[in-house]
């Protein structure tokens, strides 16, 4: 794969598509120094440093914590496309604008952008009044009324649209995907600054050489098992009966043998954002019930505060639960065991039909419970690593690395496929070029 990448910058258009990419990458890290007017930046990032809002700001390259002009981002546009996603296999009109090909595509695609400006406006209404409630979290001068709550909405709905439209320009123009690379370079761009952290504290002996070298190696062994589990699939035999239409318009041959893959975590880290998402609430409601229901109050800080038992049990358990249903959504044993019995394909010692379908169930539901053990340890386990080490000062969220490795081999991926193309249309044009010089 890095051979790729270094022969991607040998090739002139594949070199413009990724310096295309890192521009706009650099735009969007600009931005996201340039804090939203009347913010006290300094006493806002401090507050959220160590709580779970400061995870959710950790996968937003600390856009949220700092409440910049991109604070948001893209988040409300990735939730949007979850839950357009999920509506398209439960309302028939949405699943038949699906099937229309690019034009359906195209008014999908529509209808997520304006539902992510929808919901962007919301989120940045209910920060901006989180905000506005603390005196201390604004910038002397400013007014936390009305106005200035408009315009901090204002200037992260805008910031939202633009950083829709810098996605999309990376994905039709540069190289990857644009929502997902983003997304990376924000985790990526909040590394620097941890690590000078963590260094400092090794200098000063605040933190010994053992812990850190035992967190680094943590670091490491996570990164090579989110490699591992991220390819890992199962191939489901299929064997094809009678000869088909191929790709290209070239016919499959009857009894030809392929598989069918199926992901372990074929969820990603859709089931942590949705379980971190769930989560922020009880902070929240604590937040907003000091004065008024100081029982309340009480009960949230004992029992569900962030990194306690009983809230790692209650978030062990969400994405258990988003696990499965994500992917009941996602994976339709019963389409899948009908597109295959149109083409002609069985599985070997499986009737076609509701014998396949439950077959390919039962395998989705296997892979379902280990996929959630695999995104229950890597939301878990580093904050326990985090307790046992002291290295408080980095940010170590298995979720954000498996975002950047997630992204990583996917972008190498279409490099690796543009390539290739790129070498077969130069094979089939010398070959052209020598038939015409042949007597």
């Amino acid at each position: 794969m890095l051979r790729s990448f270094r022969d991607a910058f040998q090739t002139p258009e594949l070199q413009r598509k990724i310096l295309f990419t890192l521009l706009l990458l650099a735009v969007y890290r600009l931005g996201s120094t340039i804090p939203t007017p009347g913010v006290n930046v300094a006493a806002l990032e401090q507050a959220t440093s160590n709580d779970l809002l400061g995870l959710i700001s950790f996968i937003s390259g600390g856009n949220l914590s700092q409440f910049s002009i991109f604070a948001l981002g893209v988040l409300p546009y990735i939730t949007a496309s979850i839950v357009i996603q999920l509506l398209t296999t439960t309302i028939p009109s949405l699943e038949k604008l699906s099937k229309e090909g690019e034009e359906g595509r195209k008014k999908i695609n529509q209808l997520t952008r304006v539902s992510a400006i929808g919901l962007g406006a919301f989120q940045a209404l209910f920060f901006s009044l989180y905000i506005a409630s603390n005196p201390n979290f604004i910038a002397v001068g400013w007014d936390p009324g009305p106005l200035t709550v408009l315009i901090m909405v204002m200037t992260q709905v805008a910031g939202i649209a633009f950083t829709m439209w810098l996605g999309e320009r990376i994905t039709e123009v540069g190289v990857g995907n644009g929502i997902s690379l983003i997304i990376m370079a924000g985790i990526i761009g909040a590394y620097p600054a941890e690590i000078a952290a963590t260094a400092q504290l090794f200098r000063t002996g605040e933190l010994t050489l053992l812990p850190l070298l035992a967190f680094i190696g943590v670091i490491l062994v996570t990164l090579a098992g989110i490699v591992y589990v991220y390819q890992a699939e199962r191939r489901v035999p299929v064997t094809y009966a009678r000869a088909r239409g191929g790709a290209g318009g070239q016919a499959r041959s009857a009894g030809q043998a392929t598989w069918l893959p199926i992901k372990v975590n074929q969820a990603g880290v859709i089931p942590v954002i949705f379980a971190s998402a769930m989560m922020i609430i009880p902070n929240l409601i604590a937040g907003a019930t000091v004065e008024r229901a100081p029982e309340v109050n009480a009960f949230i800080q004992t029992y569900l505060t962030f990194g306690s038992p009983w809230y790692l049990a209650l978030e062990a358990l969400l994405i258990f639960g988003f696990t499965y249903l994500y992917n009941s959504v996602q994976f339709d044993p019963k389409r899948i065991s009908e597109q295959l019995r149109e083409a002609g394909g069985f599985i070997p010692g499986v009737r076609p039909g509701t014998p396949t379908t439950e077959y390919l169930r039962a395998i989705s539901s296997r892979l379902s419970l280990w996929g959630a053990i695999f995104l229950v340890v890597l939301t878990i386990f580093p904050q326990l690593v985090q307790r046992a080490t002291g290295v408080t000062t980095f940010m170590f969220s298995g979720t954000g690395l498996l975002i950047i490795v997630g992204v990583a081999l996917e972008t190498l991926k279409q490099l690796e496929a543009q390539l290739t193309v790129r070498s077969y249309d130069g094979f089939i044009s010398k070959g052209r070029i020598r038939n015409r010089l042949r007597p």
